[in-house]
């Protein structure tokens, strides 16, 4: 079946989607904010809306459409973060602001630059509704983009969030040259650290060993295609925030999303160190070498352990 898609957000990530489902032989309208103007008039006339914005514009986008969203035109959501204000995913921003529509979100191991090459890659799409994410997954699914569905999305962007601030701590475990079993551990760690989290949210423990999980993290913390992984290396080298923002030069959802998630966890009384010393870092209370001496120095403790 053929769709009318309205693509809100044409970033890497939505550029990239825009290309396969054109390839695919959907319709595809859409618009970013460097166009100007309200991206309203995609509302008309379409069967889906993919929203793949940057987590800061989700809200002012929700607040922009809810007014004229149409009763029950679904939408997917892509956007990956936690907003600092409402201490919530996108899709439970867009669910505030628009009521209760048909709603599911898409995430998983997707570097934008490899699938634009058209190499393979493996997705998720999570919805409450078991009946729509099969239906976007038949008609969303690519030659080199496979779909696979889970009824999970709170768990499915919790994870897709905070693998961002993993792969940034990865990033600065590299650029401090720390070596292989560095950085295995830190991943395992993280993975446990984005679990704590997952479940405090409502998640599904099953999720974090997913493709929104394990699989985004593997690729997100390992590859130098990843922004998050690369201004980990810069603040290693000894950049500010602000420096190794500008040194990517693109939007980098890891420093926001680690200090959303640390109140979120001071609030829920939930440790942890890892997402704790990424922030303390980012706020040069200390350096990169000495938040590595922080995490080994602390107290021994059982692996098996949720407070960590």
């Amino acid at each position: 079946m053929t769709l009318r898609i309205s693509l809100i957000g044409r970033g890497a990530w939505g550029s990239t989607l825009e290309r396969l489902w054109i390839q695919r032989g959907h319709s595809l309208r859409s618009w970013s904010r460097r166009d100007g103007g309200s991206p309203r008039p995609l509302l008309e006339a379409c069967d889906l809306v993919v929203a793949a914005v940057s987590m800061a514009a989700v809200l002012p986008v929700c607040r922009e459409l809810a007014p004229h969203w149409p009763e029950g035109l679904p939408l997917l959501s892509c956007s990956k973060g936690i907003d600092p204000d409402g201490l919530c995913t996108a899709s439970q921003l867009w669910q505030r602001e628009l009521g209760d529509p048909p709603l599911a979100v898409l995430s998983g191991p997707n570097l934008a630059d490899e699938l634009s090459r058209g190499l393979p890659a493996a997705s998720v799409i999570a919805s409450g509704s078991a009946a729509l994410a099969g239906r976007l997954q038949e008609e969303l699914r690519t030659p080199n983009l496979r779909l696979y569905t889970n009824t999970d999305p709170i768990g499915t962007e919790a994870a897709g969030a905070l693998k961002n601030v993993i792969a940034l701590a990865a990033g600065i475990s590299d650029g401090l040259g720390l070596g292989a079993n560095a950085r295995a551990s830190l991943l395992c760690r993280g993975l446990a650290e984005i679990g704590v989290v997952l479940e405090a949210m409502g998640g599904q423990s099953a999720t974090l060993y997913g493709l929104a999980g394990l699989g985004d993290l593997l690729a997100t913390a390992t590859s130098s295609l990843s922004r998050n992984q690369r201004f980990g290396t810069l603040l290693a080298e000894g950049l500010s925030e602000a420096e190794a923002l500008a040194r990517i030069g693109a939007t980098v959802e890891g420093p926001r999303t680690a200090r959303a998630t640390l109140t979120l966890a001071e609030g829920l009384g939930l440790r942890l160190p890892i997402c704790d010393q990424v922030v303390r870092l980012l706020d040069r209370r200390i350096d990169a070498p000495g938040a590595v001496r922080a995490l080994m120095e602390r107290d021994p403790r059982p692996e098996h352990n949720h407070g960590l």
